[in-house]
């Protein structure tokens, strides 16, 4: 039979095409292993100053360099590892290990925005501008959140920067720009502030964290200290359309109250000038603080500032002060009263702070800081309502006439408030006020703890509590002691009797003091023998024990039941 070769045709297509794709990556494997860790990334920057818009494009390659004509298109490349040639000197896979160590921080920063510009453009549609795409695929917009990204990938570099159709070089910097304020004086009355430099071609650039200024050759990003300063004061000479910034000898002491405190690094002043004005600057401020509890156990602060000689109540609007005052200084301390919930007592000149909660979390954290930065006094009623942790000396315990007796006599709380603290501590409160003012904190107290479980786990009356002992069953004496191993720095005072009890309970002392009778030994297999001891122990001190059937003693053993019920009084079930 005559061979069809047009039957096998297809096949030998996809054969050929396997053949050729093998031999061109047999011809390609020097240039990809060429690539590998030289390929670099040059941005180039574009600002437009009357946008203030600012974009960067880039271009890669090794001797020769290529645009990315866009950047949705290199990040699928990247993301596949695909090969792609972008002219006749640049065809390599597109991995990250392709590009020098210098441009893969660049490259991160293009993947991030490159994949933010290829899924906004996936869902894009006509209403968008560049031609039905949401965003240009040739250029990255350097946004609030780009421009921080940015510095910190080119921060120490130089790039290609073009602005008014003119390219340069531009730095990233985080030195401080040049841009300082100076204090002269015109005449015997008035002075003047100006500026070293024309604020108004001063770009200022805002990014999500920090703010930026660029010049000709530099972005500088601003420190927070100078963001709030030399900044502050440029932008608002340029809010107010003024080069300078006229006073009088009368307004100097409101420049040094509240100005300078603010911006105190933006402004120069010289030495000759600075001892001629000395007196409208204000003294350093010192605050006192006094601190008590009035009738209904509120807490009260006085306070008092001094300049010097010079002490006044900064809430008495009445007084006339002609000494120079730091506004900025004294706002701030009149605010961290307000911040720890006071309020203001007008009648008595002073703050108020009723709320036992803020009063609690004032004494616990905020006084700290009081006492840090200014002079607190108090008085011996504020000592004693302070925040307590009392603590149990000694609880005595002893077993008489087949009863527990527990004795806390020597309790450090007002047995009459003991359930009031039990049922705040129990709702997991920070802290119990006592009637007496002060505050007994309860976060990670263990006397409350082992207080709650007593009487809880006892269910005492708290009746008895009051009375000082409480008289249990004797049989609580295992729970007993379990709770008095976890409370520390407390003397534990046990009669004999309790402790024989204790004793004779613990599993090692079991197999050393209860014996089985003789003409049981032979009889009881091992674990019936400690079963047995057990039964007896709970006889002996009637802890009321019941043998079920799932206790694993075989209670079924009519001869076991018989011994059980010849030797002990435990009742079987």
């Amino acid at each position: 039979m005559m061979e069809n070769k047009s039957e096998y045709k297809n096949f030998k297509n996809i054969v050929n095409i396997f053949y050729n794709e093998e031999i061109e990556g047999i011809n390609e494997s020097n240039t990809i292993i060429k690539g590998l860790g030289t390929i670099k990334i040059e941005p180039k920057i574009f600002y437009d100053k009357f946008s203030r818009d600012m974009k960067i494009e880039f271009k890669i390659g090794d001797k020769k360099m290529y645009k990315i004509k866009n950047l949705a298109q290199f990040y699928t490349l990247m993301t596949n590892k695909e090969i792609y040639r972008y002219g006749e000197k640049l065809k390599f896979i597109h991995i990250v290990d392709a590009f020098d160590d210098e441009s893969k921080p660049i490259l991160e920063f293009i993947m991030k925005y490159a994949e933010i510009i290829k899924y906004a453009n996936s869902n894009s549609n006509s209403n968008y501008k560049y031609y039905g795409k949401a965003l240009s695929e040739t250029s990255i917009i350097i946004g609030n959140s780009a421009m921080d990204d940015l510095f910190e990938v080119l921060k120490g570099r130089k790039v290609a920067f073009q602005k008014d159709y003119n390219t340069s070089e531009i730095e990233f910097t985080e030195k401080k720009p040049d841009i300082q304020f100076k204090l002269t004086k015109i005449d015997k009355q008035k002075y003047m502030i100006i500026p070293n430099i024309d604020i108004y071609k001063v770009n200022i650039i805002s990014g999500k964290k920090y703010k930026y200024i660029l010049d000709d050759n530099k972005i500088y990003r601003c420190t927070k200290n100078f963001e709030k300063s030399q900044l502050k004061l440029l932008e608002l000479f340029r809010q107010n359309y003024i080069t300078e910034l006229k006073l009088g000898k009368n307004e100097l002491t409101q420049l040094f109250s509240i100005i300078i405190p603010r911006v105190k690094d933006a402004i120069r002043i010289d030495s000759i000038l600075e001892k001629e004005i000395e007196e409208y600057k204000p003294k350093k401020l010192m605050v006192k603080i006094f601190l008590d509890f009035d009738e209904k156990n509120y807490m009260i602060a006085d306070i008092k500032f001094t300049y010097e000689n010079n002490e006044f109540n900064p809430l008495d609007e009445k007084q006339k002060i002609t000494f120079p005052r730091n506004i900025i200084e004294e706002t701030k301390v009149m605010n961290m009263f307000r911040k720890s919930g006071f309020m203001l007592d007008t009648k008595n000149l002073r703050f108020i702070l009723p709320d036992n909660d803020k009063i609690y979390r004032f004494l616990i954290n905020d006084i700290n800081y009081y006492m840090q930065h200014f002079e607190v006094l108090v008085t011996e009623n504020f000592k004693r309502k302070q925040i307590k942790e009392p603590k149990i000396e000694n609880i005595g315990i002893k077993v008489e006439n087949n009863l527990l007796s527990i004795n806390l006599d020597n309790l450090d709380i007002n047995i009459e408030e003991l359930e009031g603290i039990l049922t705040r501590y129990s709702l997991k409160k920070k802290y119990y006020r006592l009637k007496d003012g002060s505050f007994i904190d309860l976060k990670n107290n263990r006397e409350a703890k082992f207080l709650d479980k007593l009487v809880t786990g006892m269910n005492i009356d708290y009746k008895e509590l009051k009375e000082g002992e409480i008289k249990l069953p004797v049989y609580r004496s295992l729970y007993l002691n379990q709770l008095l191993k976890e409370i520390k720095g407390t003397q534990i005072l046990k009669n004999q009797e309790y402790r024989t009890v204790v004793d004779n309970l613990d599993k090692d002392k079991l197999e050393e003091d209860i014996q089985v009778p003789n003409d049981l030994k032979d009889v009881l297999r091992y674990y019936q023998k400690t079963g047995f001891k057990w039964l007896k122990i709970l006889d002996k001190y009637k802890f009321g024990g019941i043998l079920a059937d799932d206790m694993g003693l075989r209670k079924n053993n009519t001869n076991f039941i018989c011994y059980i019920r010849l030797y002990t009084k435990v009742r079987t079930i």
